[in-house]
């Protein structure tokens, strides 16, 4: 954890600066709503500034608000309606889990992708559902809605999930927990996705 802010923004640009990052996605749990606006205001100008998508976790109510680009929601959250109500045509992204029939019904609502996963142990939530490669290959052989791998994705075991067709990985551990830093991992799995 880095304790001075002014570093940490250093650290978020420098990530943000390792490759061709699409979108990110605020998830900081446990915040009151000024708290999570404060880091909002922090956070999505400079990825903004990129040309980076910013993504709210679960707040869709917030998410307009506050500048952000959509929301991505879970099955818990809010309905795909309520979601596209408020970020009006920003992203709305939904998790499917490892349902066929979630992934289904989000894309002929409308939605901008569906999330997939757990595909391996992680520390960032409590995961409920395991996913495997042959759910990606099904996605990506039939549908067009882009698909994101989650859960406890690393450098080291992405591959695979690319591969299967996944179009892009949600990544929280391997990039700010890897040893040569965030910015290295964001080159890192850029690398991967592009082919190499």
């Amino acid at each position: 954890m880095i304790e001075d802010p002014f570093q940490w923004v250093k650290t978020w640009e420098a990530a943000l600066d390792g490759g061709d990052v699409a979108c990110v996605q605020i998830r900081l749990k446990g915040l009151d709503d000024e708290a999570l606006v404060r880091a909002i205001d922090v956070l999505r100008p400079p990825a903004q500034r990129r040309g980076v998508a910013v993504l709210l976790n679960d707040r869709p109510d917030l998410a307009f608000e506050t500048g952000c680009d959509g929301v991505h929601i879970g099955q818990d959250d809010a309905t795909y309606a309520q979601a596209r109500q408020a970020v009006g045509s920003g992203i709305v992204g939904v998790t499917c889990h490892n349902s066929r029939h979630l992934a289904m019904s989000a894309g002929e609502q409308g939605a901008d992708y569906v999330a997939f996963g757990a595909f391996f142990p992680t520390s960032t939530k409590e995961a409920r559902f395991t996913a495997d490669l042959d759910l990606l290959h099904w996605w990506s052989d039939l549908f067009t809605v882009p698909s994101v791998a989650i859960g406890g994705i690393t450098v080291d075991n992405c591959r695979p999930l690319v591969e299967a067709g996944a179009d892009f990985l949600a990544v929280s551990g391997g990039v700010w927990a890897y040893p040569e830093g965030p910015a290295r991992a964001v080159a890192a799995f850029d690398a991967i996705l592009a082919g190499g």
